[in-house]
């Protein structure tokens, strides 16, 4: 069985950095009918550059048009879909029934599958959207353990669940907080996550009602067994770092249990880099039962930024095993480093000599995106990652 790591990309340069860190596919958003309106997203020039990039790797991309529908959204909608169809896209991920529709008679190439804004828990409902042509159903955050199992147990349809990153205070994003608070709607792409604001309550203590983040990395293994078939990454406006750590994090669970390799101490590891990588507290939520408090935040919440990332290896000397790297936050001469990629292992170096882009020896690279010289006593390949010392 073949087992799809699914990631978001807010724009092209995400998109490869999701490739090739280990995406088995991508999901992206176009200018138009996206959720995600305030990320970058692609122009059709981008989608199509973005496809054949990913097709070359024998990647797959997707594309959201999973917005609810007004009367006027639907008038340029026909001819976004054929020039998304034209450009060879692999599945449209829609939640309305106009869209449905639209696919089918325009008679076009192109699948679709059903987002998680349908709120999809149950096995009838995954039943209604395979009869209507649908491939594959993404659940809504909501499910259980015993809800997927019973679905996958029950029915061929694929399923697609949510592993990782941010959940939604109302039913997998039917919420319309943002609608009364800011005048954004929240589906057609315009969510402020007003559930993040913290209000005062005119007492001493000020209050929240947002959800903390999904981590499912506890549970992959038991995923697998189960036979779900692709496992998504929340994220298209999240940072370059954070798709390529999440990605790494995740391929290499994956692809150890499917070995047969895969033991707790890898488990551990991984779940020290997924805390770090965000600034928010994770559980598994909904998975093993209900949440109760342990997966709210009440009473306010801290989110500390780290500076993890500290830059992006741009080429390598293989005879002066000198490295030029695109720095992104400080790091010194004297400091221990690690270095992972695509096709690297988890390696650590000390800096013995820090080359700035004056070509002078330096005690510290403290400009970010300066290129700058390190020594690395092995050999790393461009788009590797430099993060400070965790393990």
């Amino acid at each position: 069985m073949k087992y799809e790591l699914l990631l978001p990309a807010g724009d092209l340069n995400r998109l490869k950095f999701a490739c090739i860190y280990g995406a088995d596919a991508v999901y992206i958003g176009g200018y138009d009918y996206s959720l995600r309106a305030n990320a970058n997203n692609f122009s059709l020039e981008e989608i199509k550059e973005g496809v054949e990039f990913a097709h070359s790797l024998n990647k797959k991309v997707y594309v959201t048009v999973n917005m609810i529908f007004h009367n006027s959204d639907l008038e340029n909608l026909d001819n976004y879909l054929k020039e998304l169809d034209n450009l060879n896209v692999d599945s449209f991920i829609v939640s309305d029934f106009a869209v449905i529709e639209a696919i089918k008679r325009l008679k076009l190439k192109t699948s679709f599958f059903i987002s998680t804004q349908k709120s999809i828990t149950n096995l009838e409902a995954v039943k209604f959207y395979k009869n209507l042509g649908a491939y594959r159903v993404v659940l809504a955050r909501e499910c259980s353990r015993e809800d997927i199992k019973n679905i996958k147990e029950n029915i061929d349809t694929e399923v697609e669940v949510f592993i990782h990153g941010a959940m939604c205070t109302s039913y997998s994003g039917r919420c319309v907080m943002s609608n009364y608070v800011t005048l954004r709607d929240s589906n057609r792409g315009g969510c402020s996550q007003v559930c993040r604001f913290t209000f005062d309550n005119n007492t001493p203590y000020d209050y929240a009602f947002s959800s903390k983040d999904l981590n499912m990395i506890d549970n992959i293994s038991d995923m697998m067994d189960l036979g779900v078939e692709s496992y998504k990454i929340e994220g298209r406006m999240k940072s370059l770092y954070y798709i390529a750590t999440v990605a790494n994090a995740y391929r290499t669970i994956m692809d150890k249990k499917i070995d047969g390799t895969l033991n707790e101490d890898d488990i551990a590891y991984y779940k020290k880099i997924l805390n770090r990588v965000s600034n928010r507290e994770n559980i598994s939520q909904f998975y093993n039962g209900v949440p109760e408090s342990e997966g709210q935040y009440f009473n306010g919440r801290q989110e500390i930024s780290n500076k993890d990332f500290l830059g992006i290896v741009k080429s390598y000397n293989k005879e002066t095993q000198e490295a030029v790297i695109e720095e992104r936050n400080k790091f010194s001469v004297g400091d221990t480093i690690e270095v992972f990629g695509p096709k690297i292992r988890v390696q650590k170096f000390k800096v013995e000599y820090i080359i700035n882009s004056d070509n002078e020896n330096v005690s510290s690279a403290m400009h970010a995106r300066e290129i700058v010289r390190v020594k690395i006593p092995f050999e790393v390949c461009e788009n590797d990652i430099l993060r400070v010392q965790i393990s």
